[in-house]
């Protein structure tokens, strides 16, 4: 039995790579995978068979096991058995076999497999799949920094109608059906997803997708992954696996798309574009829209049949004007996570500024304070902020930003997305969030502009595009 191999600085410690149990009883395989992992920077721990496979799980569990299924005594199979049956896996396996067979691939899949490979191995293939395998490991390991943060981390207030949200959402976190989260843009409909999310119990990630960032064309292979030429490319429902993919924008997906949705949403499984073997996964939905879905049933826009699995349970996320009564906590919040991130210093708001606030009608919500507040941090010095300040940060009379000092102290680079950042979000405003016009203002095309504004941190959903050039 061989303990795992540290490269100094790797995968070993904190930020390496991650640790792979490599469990094969051919000597040769075991080898020639200890030694690519560990070139890739892989902690790897070797077991010949099922014993000692059990003895390295617990004397510390991998991030990733490679599981062979056809070995002398208890054989692969059984041992990925007895590992789901003592609980959930803690870790993602991926099944080796070089007598593969459909409906051993199939078994190893139900029984909860995140992959399936087959000998001889294609050492590139296997090497993209523990990056995968991987990638699923660190958004359950985000996913459980944010339930040890607590669920209120983003839904900030103490009015009635912020109680009553979290009411709904207490009791829709004790199901596991779909819900679609409605709402106007930047009320915060993703944050009352995570906080669904987090108030579940499920162990797997959270996993977020805009159906109207994302071109119509390479959403599919998005949502459900893709196989070419050997390598495979896991979607956003393999990546979600065990928890909760929220689908943002739905009312923005494609006729395709929507029909497939459809049959994964009953079956839970699915086969990846160019690939022939079904995946199986757990996952619960969470959709959110600004539009009125019901609307665009009636038009044909969107299928009936899909509303219908997505709409089990309706949660609808209250606009700002309606709790004005929590702007004040909502701007401490976001003083306070700016100034975290951005190493900016906080600021008190004059009650006069608070009034302005107030007075706002806030038609980009939750999200237009978040970044007026953002903008005042960084536009303004003054300490206690002023009225003149917020209606300088909202845009009023036609107010556009000032040049701030720092940003001569600032990297080139630093400068110019700062400047960028401003730029598009004073042409929103000014388009009242219409992005077709900001494009045609700024010179980009909408797809352009979207991901412009994902670089920038700028959510594109807040914003409305009315579909034409």
């Amino acid at each position: 039995m061989t303990e795992p191999r540290v490269r100094p600085g790797g995968a070993g410690d904190a930020d390496g790579a991650g640790r792979i149990l490599v469990v094969d009883d051919e000597a040769e395989i075991r080898s020639v995978l200890e030694e690519t992992l560990s070139e890739e920077g892989y902690a790897v721990a070797l077991a010949a068979n099922a014993d000692e496979a059990d003895h390295q799980v617990r004397s510390g569990s991998p991030d990733l096991v490679l599981l062979d299924i056809w070995m002398p005594g208890v054989d692969g199979m059984e041992l990925l058995r007895r590992w789901v049956e003592a609980g959930p896996l803690p870790f993602p396996v991926v099944m080796m076999s070089g007598h593969s067979t459909i409906e051993s691939a199939v078994e190893a899949t139900r029984l909860g497999a995140y992959d399936y490979l087959e000998k001889p191995l294609s050492l590139d293939k296997l090497l993209l799949t523990a990056e995968h395998a991987m990638e699923a490991v660190r958004l359950r390991r985000e996913n459980q920094a944010l339930r040890s943060e607590g669920p209120e981390v983003e839904l900030v207030g103490e009015s009635g109608m912020m109680d009553w949200l979290r009411q709904q959402i207490d009791r829709l976190a004790r199901s596991q059906g779909a819900v679609l989260i409605v709402g106007e843009p930047g009320v915060g409909k993703e944050a009352v997803a995570r906080t669904l999310h987090v108030r579940s119990g499920r162990s797997g990630p959270f996993v977020a997708i805009n159906s109207a960032a994302i071109a119509p064309a390479s959403m599919e292979a998005q949502l459900f992954g893709s196989e070419e030429g050997g390598r495979i490319q896991a979607g956003r429902f393999e990546q979600a696996d065990g928890g909760v993919l929220f689908l943002d924008e739905v009312a923005d997906m494609a006729a395709d798309v929507q029909a497939r949705l459809i049959r994964v949403l009953e079956e839970q499984q699915f086969t990846r574009l160019g690939g022939s073997r079904p995946v199986h996964v757990d996952v619960r939905v969470v959709a959110a829209t600004s539009r009125d879905l019901e609307a665009r049933v009636r038009d044909g826009a969107f299928r009936s049949d899909l509303f219908y699995r997505l709409n089990v349970f309706t949660l609808r996320v209250p606009p700002l004007r309606d709790h004005p009564d929590d702007i004040p906590a909502l701007v401490e919040h976001f003083m306070d996570r700016h100034g975290r991130d951005e190493g900016l210093r906080p600021r008190t708001f004059a009650p006069g500024a608070v009034t302005a606030l107030a007075e706002h009608p806030w038609p980009g919500n939750v999200r237009e304070l978040q970044n007026v507040v953002e903008r005042v941090l960084i536009l303004s010095e003054a300490d206690p902020v002023e009225a003149g300040e917020v209606r300088m940060a909202l845009g009023g009379a036609g107010a556009r930003p000032q040049v701030p000092d720092r940003l001569f102290d600032a990297s080139l680079r630093q400068a110019r997305e700062d400047f960028e950042r401003h730029y598009l979000e004073y042409h929103l405003r000014a388009n009242s969030g219409n992005i077709t016009r900001t494009s045609a203002e700024a010179g980009l095309e909408r797809t352009h502009l979207y991901r412009k504004l994902k670089q920038l941190g700028i959510e594109a959903a807040d914003y409305k595009d009315d579909g034409k050039d």
